[in-house]
């Protein structure tokens, strides 16, 4: 009587045992599965933020040899020739683009250069030897507080049409090295040599002058 009590107490001991048992086997399966999911998704995300990154040298400074494409519009990211371009305006914004990678330096907002075609006689002598064809290409980032110069309007204090900025209002000559005629700005525009080939331009040289506003705003 005494060894069926044992026998019977050992079984009801064993059988207790198996569901914990299974329990963890079932456990350390899930955490398996849960951490497969896991590194998968991560690497998903790995790979979309991979996908989502500027790619090398699209924020580099324009570089000689670089061309020039539309920044915006119908025309965003096709090359800028000279007949795009009418005497007396008005500008076009362009972005330089490394001709062998074909990448587009559009991952600064500094590089955003303003493309102007003017009768070179109205250019001094400055601004005319950079110049080809009359076509001259300047910072499109006010030198005051970094905005974006977007307007070609006639001046506050003349008669010719000038660039000029719609934050505070400061204006540009581009036919005088884009000096300062009005408003708060502390410089001209950086000034960007040209080139011309087969029709379509290219950048001859590095900024001239700083690019970028001094104070934020």
């Amino acid at each position: 009587m005494a060894r069926a009590s044992v026998d019977t107490n050992s079984q009801s001991s064993e059988s207790a045992a198996e569901p914990d048992v299974d329990a963890g086997a079932e456990q350390t399966r899930r955490s398996m599965l849960l951490g497969a999911l896991a590194t998968t998704a991560c690497l998903g995300c790995s790979t979309q933020a991979c996908a989502g990154e500027d790619p090398p040298g699209s924020d580099e400074r324009p570089q000689k040899g670089d061309l020039l494409v539309f920044s915006e519009g119908d025309q965003e990211g096709k090359l800028i020739t000279a007949a795009d371009l009418k005497v007396g305006g008005p500008p076009v914004h362009a972005w330089p683009k490394d001709p062998t990678s074909a990448v587009v330096r559009s991952a600064s907002r500094l590089n955003e250069i303003l493309i102007i075609k003017l009768d070179p006689a109205d250019l001094d002598e400055k601004t005319r030897a950079r110049a080809v064809d009359g076509i001259i290409a300047y910072s499109a980032i006010c030198s005051h507080a970094g905005c974006p110069v977007t307007a070609w309007v006639k001046s506050d204090v003349g008669d010719k049409e000038v660039f000029k900025c719609m934050c505070h209002n400061s204006e540009f000559d581009p036919r005088a090295g884009a000096q300062v005629v009005f408003g708060p700005a502390p410089r001209r525009l950086a000034a960007l040599p040209l080139a011309l080939a087969d029709g379509s331009l290219s950048v001859a040289g590095n900024f001239m002058g700083k690019v970028g506003g001094t104070q934020p705003g």
